[in-house]
């Protein structure tokens, strides 16, 4: 088992930036592909981004390519999304996880977090 916990949320006006953290904890190592989701009020959760074991690549939706950046340090267990240059539309409740492969690209992942809420004021 993995647990993780995000931190860093928070309200932001647009233009401006927000790095989230995402520590892991229990069973953790770096073979794990980790993953950013995010879910708006009344919509699914969708995929932001992912990195792989090694943090040598990464995905990004469309949406947020160019503006997020995802990166990792093993040595910490911990992930990050740099996000910059927000918009409105980027709020939502952000989701790190984990899953056991190193196919980060995709959207079914093993663990979540309990998620944190990032509010982009116009």
């Amino acid at each position: 088992q993995v647990q993780l916990v995000e931190s860093g949320g928070g309200l932001v006006q647009a233009g401006g930036s927000l790095r989230l953290s995402c520590a892991a904890s229990g069973r953790t190592s770096s073979n794990y592909a980790m993953g950013w989701f995010r879910q708006a009020p009344g919509e699914e959760r969708k995929i932001v981004g992912g990195i792989s074991w090694s943090g040598g690549s990464t995905y990004y939706t469309n949406s947020v390519k160019g503006r997020f950046t995802i990166s990792r340090d093993n040595a910490k267990n911990t992930v990050y999304l740099q996000m910059n240059s927000l918009k409105p539309e980027d709020t939502a409740v952000y989701y790190c996880a984990a899953r056991r492969d190193n196919s980060y690209y995709r959207g079914d992942y093993d663990y979540w977090g309990q998620g944190t809420q990032v509010t982009v004021s116009s």
